[in-house]
């Protein structure tokens, strides 16, 4: 078995030439011996994955111990279901999980869009579309809960779809 200098995830197969993980290219000396090859840079200076491979770069899993993540993982399904109450209880529960603590930033970016959501929807009440509106956008952040919810049944730590784009929360 061998190990991945960059993301350190170990690899069963020894004649790999890619790690599955971060996608770093193992390449054989002439001399014997492994040295390690970054993947070729993209235009943005982003790390290319080879052909075939799909690389997301919003998946943190890597990023946290798996004994860490087997841990917290019912801590941290709480931020997504109860809200403002289960980010107190992972703060009081698990301050210590780098796992947990992604998951709260995550939820807390939630939060900050649902209450710019009721500012909105409450200082134009008077109209009628901006109420619809904010209700659909309440609705499609429930549904990215849900969406995160069984992310962390299985285990990862994803930044969530829409959350992830909008540039005053990173």
């Amino acid at each position: 078995m061998k190990t991945c200098p960059q993301c350190n995830n170990v690899i069963n197969n020894d004649n790999a030439d890619f790690c599955p993980n971060c996608g770093m290219q193992f390449a054989q000396n002439p001399m014997g011996g492994n040295s390690y090859n970054m993947p070729p840079q993209g235009n943005a200076g982003y790390s290319m994955p080879p052909q075939g491979m799909v690389y997301d770069s919003f998946d943190h899993t890597a990023e946290f111990d798996p004994k860490d993540i087997s841990d917290n993982k019912v801590i941290a399904m709480l931020v997504y279901l109860l809200g403002i109450i289960g980010i107190f209880m992972a703060l009081i529960g698990s301050s210590t999980s780098p796992y947990a603590g992604f998951h709260v930033r995550q939820a807390l970016k939630f939060l900050v869009c649902e209450s710019l959501l009721f500012i909105c929807m409450g200082l134009l009440c008077w109209t009628i579309i901006v109420p619809i509106a904010a209700g659909i956008a309440y609705i499609v952040l429930a549904v990215v809960k849900i969406i995160c919810f069984f992310q962390i049944c299985s285990g990862k730590a994803k930044e969530p779809a829409i959350i992830r784009s909008f540039g005053f929360l990173k």
